[in-house]
């Protein structure tokens, strides 16, 4: 693919028609420490791989120019910490990606490893929107995280990513976790707004087995309480609403026109290029992933095979419950099948969804039970069929995908 420098991207998704929507994901694996919580395929010790890695994802990208894949409409650097590497690495990967003009392109940063010069290397390159970790903008908490930064660092970056010229800004925080009170949290939403971003991304903490949380948790120490949780996500609603960041997603908030156009590819099932170890893709009906390791990414580039790790090929009726599992989380809903009709008056009469017609949408209290509700309702048949499309390319193991 041959890469163009790309003008900011449109205010909202609506701009790009559904059909020609395609995105591109970059996983940049590397951290300078490992968050408590994270279970993401990333490493801490693998920095003298950057170099490598980085001309292995320009040459998988250029790799794919016989398979006449549409320009990205949205480009996501995900990790990992794709700010960790050098700013010209990532303006290198970026530019080997064709992309239409009005092109998002997300880079995923810490408030720790980015300075002026390196946003101005991504403003120059074409990057147009800059998602922080923040997770709290309360220093005990930050410690309980396992976060490096602290608040004063996070409102710096903002500002240098302001002065470099970005008006496209959001930042991820995590509510739930232990010892964090309803006024620490409620510092962390009041906070991020002050940074007068667009959009806010909020997730409850989880703990996974394999993490340094999960072994804290096996070994005795509090695990995130639900019903506090529940009540912090409340509280990220009204908070964020007052503010006029309206839900847009179950745990996604922004202003009018600044969804995130990369992220909503992912909730409406469409396509997307995975680049690089343990990234994901799909061309509907089939969903692959790479290789786990960048050492076996580089290595399967390099010697010129396949970095595919694995597919899957989904079955009509598997396209049709995801398709209505991800619509349900979103604000616009769902449509559902008639055959659900008694399930969904029951439900809607618990006050845990909305029904318009042949439409449901999640209520407040629904969203807090999503993974419950959707699968009741799946279980009573609720996912309609898909209406038929024209038939992806199934690519075979041997080629680049």
């Amino acid at each position: 693919m041959r890469g163009n420098r790309s003008r900011p991207g449109p205010r909202d998704h609506e701009c790009v028609p559904s059909g020609t929507r395609f995105g591109v994901y970059v996983h940049i694996p590397f951290c300078a420490s490992r968050c408590d919580y994270c279970d993401f395929a990333t490493w801490t010790d693998r920095d003298h791989l950057i170099d490598e890695y980085v001309a292995a994802c320009v040459t998988d990208i250029t790799r794919r120019r016989s398979e006449a894949l549409p320009a990205a409409t949205s480009v996501f650097f995900g990790g990992g910490t794709p700010s960790l590497i050098a700013g010209p690495q990532l303006a290198q990967i970026l530019d080997a990606i064709e992309r239409t003009d009005d092109a998002e392109v997300t880079v995923e940063c810490n408030p720790d490893s980015v300075d002026a010069a390196k946003l101005g290397v991504y403003r120059s390159a074409g990057v147009n929107r800059l998602s922080f970790g923040v997770q709290s903008m309360v220093p005990h908490v930050l410690r309980s995280l396992g976060r490096t930064h602290d608040p004063a660092n996070v409102r710096r970056s903002v500002e240098l990513a302001r002065d470099a010229g970005f008006e496209r800004l959001s930042v991820d925080l995590i509510y739930g976790t232990p010892g964090e009170s309803p006024a620490d949290w409620q510092r962390s939403l009041d906070g991020a707004l002050e940074l007068g971003v667009d959009h806010v991304s909020a997730y409850a903490l989880t703990v996974e087995p394999a993490t340094a949380l999960g072994r804290q948790v096996a070994a005795g120490a509090p695990a995130p309480d639900d019903d506090v949780q529940a009540d912090a996500y409340a509280r990220a609603d009204d908070t964020l609403a007052a503010a006029g960041l309206e839900w847009y997603e179950v745990s996604n908030w922004a202003r009018p026109g600044e969804k995130c156009r990369h992220n909503e590819l992912y909730w409406t099932g469409g396509d997307y290029l995975a680049v690089g170890c343990a990234a994901h893709g799909h061309t509907a009906p089939r969903r692959w992933w790479n290789v786990r390791t960048p050492e076996r990414y580089i290595a399967a580039i390099e010697g010129g095979t396949s970095a595919v790790g694995g597919d899957e090929v989904l079955d009509p009726e598997t396209r049709a419950e995801e398709a209505f599992a991800l619509g349900l989380r979103t604000r616009g809903g769902a449509r559902f099948d008639p055959r659900a009709a008694a399930a969904v008056a029951d439900l809607a009469e618990q006050q845990v969804l909305d029904r318009s017609g042949d439409r449901i949408v999640l209520t407040r209290r629904g969203r807090l039970l999503a993974s419950d509700v959707t699968a009741r309702l799946l279980l009573a048949g609720a996912a309609p069929e898909l209406e038929p499309g024209p038939a992806a390319p199934l690519f075979s193991g041997t080629r680049y995908h």
